[in-house]
């Protein structure tokens, strides 16, 4: 009785083990590839519990999400004959387990069997490409291209390249000072056309400035010559009415406007005969001549 006990355990625990050989779990990033004896018997990309042939049957499992994948930094010479230090990184997936199985094997070996097949289409199209193109006009193209290219030959390995990125495109250490020179001759030419420029407009602004100020100040002294005129034109006509309506008042006046301008205290002298002429209003304050002046010569 004790030896059917026995055997009745023995077969169970041998049927729980069997089942346990024979169930495995596929995740929901996983995808799966049964192998008997090394030769694929299926492919698995649903997740979930599977089953398999216990201690015959195993499974290799695979990533099925997006993988990335830096490649060697290069020297690309572009079709200007520019060298280019060229840092760049794909992102695949693998979309046929049996040709991945068979061809790269292991996730592990994606950058030895594949690797060297992205940077000779990085070479070969970046190489058909000028520097500026490769920097800066069709940068984005050349990428998609790149990619597209790759995945051609990709297939063959179970892959789909998603996308090729470019990290980095600088050239050479020998030539950044040459480049960096260059640019700043550049930037030195085009500040000295832009100072030549500004002093042009500077003296143009200048002598317009300085003409407009010869026009106005002409056309001042102009105006002020005609009011002087007018001035003293009607001064003069003021004065001869004057002269004419009272001559002696007029005499009067001259008279002594001339003895203002004549006898300053500055230390002015004069060398007069007492009954000169000038001096008539000092003598009369009609200025009225005496009747008769005696002769020098009879006194």
């Amino acid at each position: 009785m004790r030896a059917f006990f026995a055997f009745i355990l023995t077969v169970l625990g041998l049927a729980a083990l069997g089942l346990y050989a024979s169930a495995f779990i596929v995740h929901q990033n996983e995808q799966a590839l049964v192998l008997r004896f090394g030769n694929p018997q299926q492919a698995i990309t649903t997740p979930g519990l599977k089953w398999k042939v216990p201690f015959i049957d195993t499974v290799e499992k695979f990533d099925k999400r997006i993988l990335d994948l830096d490649t060697t930094e290069q020297e690309v010479t572009a079709s200007d004959q520019q060298r280019l230090i060229v840092d760049a990184y794909a992102r695949y997936r693998i979309t046929d387990q049996l040709k991945f199985y068979q061809n790269v094997r292991t996730e592990d070996r994606v950058r030895e069997v594949v690797g060297p097949l992205i940077e000779s289409e990085i070479r070969r199209v970046l190489g058909s490409a000028t520097l500026q193109e490769v920097v800066k006009d069709k940068r984005e193209s050349l990428m998609k291209l790149i990619a597209a290219q790759v995945n051609k030959e990709g297939r063959d390995y179970g892959l789909e390249v998603v996308d090729v990125r470019i990290k980095r495109a600088d050239l050479p250490k020998e030539n950044l000072v040459k480049v960096y020179d260059r640019m700043r001759a550049d930037r030195v030419r085009e500040a000295t056309e832009l100072r030549a420029q500004g002093e042009a407009e500077s003296n143009r602004i200048r002598a317009n400035a300085d003409k407009d100020v010869t026009i106005i100040k002409a056309t001042a002294t102009q105006k002020s010559d005609e009011i002087r005129g007018d001035g003293e034109a009607e001064r003069s006509r003021i004065f001869a009415d004057a002269f004419g309506k009272d001559p002696e008042f007029f005499r009067f006046y001259r008279s002594m406007q001339a003895y203002t301008t004549a006898i300053k205290p500055d230390d002015t002298r004069l060398l007069l005969t007492p009954d000169s002429e000038f001096f008539r209003y000092f003598q009369d304050p009609n200025g009225k001549e005496p009747a008769s002046r005696a002769p020098a010569d009879q006194r």
